[in-house]
């Protein structure tokens, strides 16, 4: 079998701040740009790696829910417990500057965990977390 991943969703409840995050402060480049206002689909990803993508996406666009469950979606979004994205790069620390030379909510600065990884944790605009860990 040869499977990759294409791409993955994230909620995110302000285009465009997410788009000022992950464009501006992560330096993903923007492959799709569709809709308008809150209901609007950005489609993101590392401009080293073409066929890999994240679908940042309004919450509220999947007709499949009910009302109590958006309800606790934002809840859990709010809280950053609804989605996580773990990235990966080879410079932590100037990652991590970069981060927080953007305001971005920092949850957690670069760290030796107990488990053999060294790496620190953000929320993007949506609350999402984002885990960032070191290459060796």
């Amino acid at each position: 079998m040869d499977i990759t991943i294409h791409a993955s969703f994230l909620p995110h409840v302000d285009p465009d701040a997410s788009l000022t995050f992950y464009r501006d402060t992560l330096g993903f480049e923007v492959r799709n740009d569709v809709g308008q206002g809150k209901m609007r689909w950005l489609t993101v990803g590392p401009p080293d790696q073409p066929g890999t993508s994240i679908v940042l996406a309004p919450p509220a666009a999947n007709p499949g829910i009910t009302d109590a469950e958006r309800r606790a979606i934002d809840e859990m979004m709010a809280k950053g417990t609804y989605a996580m994205l773990l990235l990966a790069t080879k410079d932590l620390d100037g990652t991590f500057e970069r981060l927080q030379a953007s305001d971005a909510d920092v949850v957690q600065e670069p760290t030796e965990q107990p488990y053999g990884i060294r790496d620190c944790a953000v929320r993007d605009p949506a609350g999402n977390m984002i885990r960032i860990q070191e290459l060796r």
